[in-house]
């Protein structure tokens, strides 16, 4: 190879890492865009404006939280993925990136290739929850009331944990129960209230809030085991064995943004998930803290895809 080309070529190289490095000196000059693909009030959103919050005050410029909700969260990650790649815009994902890959048949991003994983933040749950004057008081119960009453109940989710955990729950217990989805929780604790749905699979954030305020009875949490975030809730699977569903939040940013600006937001990340104050916010939310880094991310969410391909098959989901 001839050596003026090849030291072009490491001018080149040189040149990109240097302008790589330059942008992370200077990042942020201006406010960051952080999108969450569920609505306000959502314990993703929740979750978000915490996050963001404390980001702001460390890297000393706005983190305007966006709300781009819509088809299972995928319209927010296509709108991250398709913006420039340079650290001012973010998207606070969820396992909704994996799930959605089973879910359609076609997405007009790849959740691999496309995104830069910046950290893990932790997991979460959901509970099942029904009116305090609903007259199924417990799992068991609210089982053999629709059994009794085949596709009269019905059941209500804001995204593709409480999708996949419907259709897990009716497929375990074998119930025939409507699916009646939403574009967030919210909205579905509306219709519960309302009396025009029978329960709502919320997030634990949202479901402790109701629980204290005496507005909704928490039913079973979807984790395999009882937590401490829902004190004194059934975990759905001692009435239904086997019964197991996990969600997570992680902070993700357009594939090609330059390192440095991934190793600024993972360390400035890392040290607002170190803060008890945050830490106290988020259990509020519903979240415990599990964090991984970069790399360790990238790993998990690929993992991550084929664990919600088995899940949404095992729960006889089909891809629309």
């Amino acid at each position: 190879m001839h050596r003026l080309f090849v030291a072009a070529i490491v001018g080149a190289a040189w040149g990109l890492t240097a302008a790589g490095t330059a942008a992370a000196q200077n990042y942020p000059t201006r406010a960051v865009r952080l999108l969450v693909p569920f609505p306000a009030g959502s314990s993703t959103d929740q979750v978000a404006r915490l996050l963001g919050s404390e980001l702001q005050k460390s890297l000393g410029q706005p983190f305007v939280i966006e709300n781009k909700v819509g088809a299972q969260g995928s319209l927010a990650t296509d709108a991250m993925v398709k913006s420039a790649a340079d650290g001012y815009t973010l998207l606070l994902t969820t396992n909704s990136l994996a799930t959605t890959v089973s879910l359609f048949k076609k997405l007009p991003f790849d959740p691999i290739k496309d995104i830069a994983p910046i950290a893990r933040i932790g997991f979460t749950g959901f509970v099942l929850m029904t009116r305090p004057d609903f007259p199924a008081k417990s799992m068991s119960e609210l089982i053999a009331l629709a059994r009794q009453q085949p596709g009269k109940l019905s059941g209500g989710f804001g995204g593709g944990g409480g999708q996949v955990s419907q259709a897990l729950l009716k497929s375990a217990a074998k119930l025939d129960i409507v699916d009646v989805p939403y574009r967030g929780v919210p909205q579905a604790v509306n219709d519960v209230l309302g009396g025009t749905l029978t329960y709502a699979f919320v997030d634990l954030g949202n479901a402790g809030t109701l629980v204290q305020g005496g507005r909704l009875n928490a039913l079973g949490v979807t984790m395999a085991n009882r937590t401490d975030l829902a004190p004194g809730v059934p975990a759905i699977a001692e009435t239904v064995p086997g019964f197991e569903l996990v969600a997570w939040f992680g902070l993700v940013a357009p594939a090609g943004t330059p390192q440095p600006i991934v190793n600024q937001l993972y360390n400035a990340s890392i040290d607002a998930l170190a803060k008890p104050e945050i830490r106290k916010g988020l259990a509020v939310t519903g979240t415990d803290v599990a964090t991984l880094t970069s790399l360790e991310f990238a790993d998990f969410i690929k993992s991550e895809i084929p664990k919600w391909g088995e899940l949404v098959k095992l729960s006889g989901l089909h891809a629309e």
